[in-house]
């Protein structure tokens, strides 16, 4: 008996936009937990998070042929949570955004996860750790999780503008950190 093969992302995305429905069941089961796990560190209402899994996955079946096949499927579907989040928190002060997660790694967490976590007990995990939080926070917004300077800007509460300045003075704050752990 042969072993059965366990399609990739991207099989299960084409089979997804041929309509196989069988397919975002797959794509649910892979990825609703990670997505879930990393939507909860920035978002303190479990309800808020499971509504925005759900708009995320029925705007992965809505959308799946619109994928354009760069990059890995599960960053495309990230990106469509952490936008799907924002868009839900624009008009709720209600929901307390974390903006510094705890990195707990699990059997179940995602690569990207578990390579966070590596860089975490590394010479960019102290920089980072050095940071204060509110330059940790754009830093976290805008390159571990891709949004743009407005969606940070929307997510953190603060103006475009200083979501720019702070990743300026985060990225020259890090670099010295790094230079000089460099140093022997």
């Amino acid at each position: 008996m042969a072993p059965s093969v366990v399609p990739d992302d991207q099989v299960l995305l084409e089979a997804l936009a041929g309509g196989d429905v069988g397919a975002l069941r797959q794509l649910y089961d892979r990825h609703a937990p990670w997505i879930s796990t990393r939507l909860m560190r920035r978002c303190n209402d479990r309800e808020v998070v499971a509504d925005v899994l759900q708009d995320t996955f029925v705007a992965v079946w809505q959308s799946a042929e619109r994928y354009r096949g760069t990059g890995q499927v599960g960053a495309w579907m990230w990106g469509i949570a952490i936008r799907r989040l924002v868009s839900r928190l624009r008009s709720r002060r209600d929901v307390v955004l974390l903006r510094d997660p705890a990195a707990s790694v699990g059997p179940s967490a995602a690569l990207e996860d578990e390579l966070l976590a590596g860089v975490e007990y590394g010479d960019l995990g102290r920089a980072m750790a050095a940071l204060s939080p509110e330059l940790r926070a754009v830093i976290q917004a805008t390159v571990l999780d891709g949004l743009t300077t407005r969606e940070a800007g929307r997510l953190l509460g603060i103006p475009q503008n200083t979501v720019k300045t702070r990743v300026h003075r985060a990225k020259a704050h890090l670099r010295a950190s790094l230079v000089e752990g460099a140093r022997p």
